[in-house]
């Protein structure tokens, strides 16, 4: 292998047979090596190119993985699949049920649907556009779980009046023949799992499985991944749980925290080489995180400069912080520092 990569790095991309989990710590360069990993399997292993799968959660990362992949000498016509889980399993649904982007509703006519319903209920809503939105998140938490309503308590309003909500959101979907994002999942979970001949062309197809962002995995997408990946000799997955930030939205880091007993004897790499951030800001990154005992141990370090010391600062209300923050980016562009090299 090229010098390029450090040992651990180099034990993922060369990892042969069984399931393996890559905890990779923020800047370690996991995308680096799911790209390479691509590349080690058709040159090294004899994988061949549409055998493989790799699915990250944005459209944005899925084209960079996409844009890096295909810059290797030789690689630019390799026909490996990068995709996100809705146009994974939309594509599998598009081949059962010929979908197509006319199926799929439009997030526009969803708040539609779902203001047209609210609008006879006797409900007090201080804000319409907060509360629209909340419905939103909670149908899709509900589906994306495959949660029974029975089982289910709205924050938004009443239990009874958001199972109204639901099924008359579900009613009008069926009606005009639309599926919304989340439907993508559970539908393609209950065609994989009913229809077993299905299930085997797709597992003859994608025969190598690479997931990026593990940690912000749902329940209805793992279950899809465990039926693709059969016994799962060659899933290989890449997260870090101390990066879940998505919980609100339905995501399980406990998924992650669960794999080795779904999967027995899989093996485990850890990427602790940060190369982005100064040592400073791992230090104390380090500190924080480790106050979190539901998680895996790892010892992140880095060999770059030490920089410039971390600030921690409290505000009384967010109006004070706002304030400060202003103030401070202003400051910084007088001594110098351009706007475009800041982040907030």
């Amino acid at each position: 292998m090229p010098a390029i990569f450090n040992k651990e790095q180099e034990e993922a991309i060369t990892h042969k047979e069984g399931p393996l989990m890559v905890l990779a710590g923020p800047g370690s360069g996991k995308t680096l090596v799911i790209t390479y990993r691509v590349k080690w399997l058709i040159e090294n292993a004899g994988v061949h190119p549409s055998n493989i799968l790799v699915i990250t959660f944005t459209r944005a990362a899925a084209e960079e993985m996409r844009k890096r992949f295909f810059a290797f000498d030789g690689m630019e016509n390799a026909p490996v699949t990068f995709g996100t889980f809705h146009s994974i399993f939309f594509m599998i649904l598009r081949y059962a049920y010929r979908y197509t982007a006319g199926n799929i509703i439009r997030e526009d006519v969803k708040r539609r649907y779902i203001k047209e319903m609210t609008e006879n209920m006797e409900l007090e809503i201080e804000d319409e556009k907060e509360f629209l939105s909340g419905i939103i998140n909670e149908i899709s938490y509900v589906k994306g779980e495959m949660m029974s309503l029975s089982y289910y308590h709205s924050s938004n309003c009443s239990d009874e009046l958001f199972a109204q909500i639901y099924e008359g959101y579900e009613r009008r979907l069926r009606e005009e023949n639309l599926i919304d994002f989340d439907d993508m999942l559970v539908f393609c979970y209950e065609l994989l799992k009913e229809r077993k001949d299905i299930l085997a062309m797709w597992q003859q197809k994608f025969q190598y499985i690479l997931i990026d962002e593990f940690q912000d995995i749902n329940k209805v997408q793992y279950e899809i991944v465990r039926m693709l990946a059969g016994k799962g000799d060659h899933l290989f997955i890449v997260g870090d749980d101390d990066q879940s930030i998505y919980r609100f939205r339905g995501a399980r880091p406990e998924i992650m925290l669960n794999f080795p007993k779904d999967y027995p004897g899989a093996a485990q790499v850890v990427l602790d080489k940060n190369y982005r951030s100064t040592e400073f800001i791992v230090k104390r990154s380090q500190c924080l995180i480790h106050h979190n005992k539901k998680r895996y141990e790892k010892a992140i370090s880095t060999d770059n400069e030490k920089g410039a010391p971390v600030a921690i600062r409290g505000y009384k209300n967010p109006r004070e912080e706002m304030r400060a923050v202003a103030e401070e980016l202003r400051e910084a562009e007088k001594n110098g520092c351009p706007y475009e090299e800041m982040a907030l």
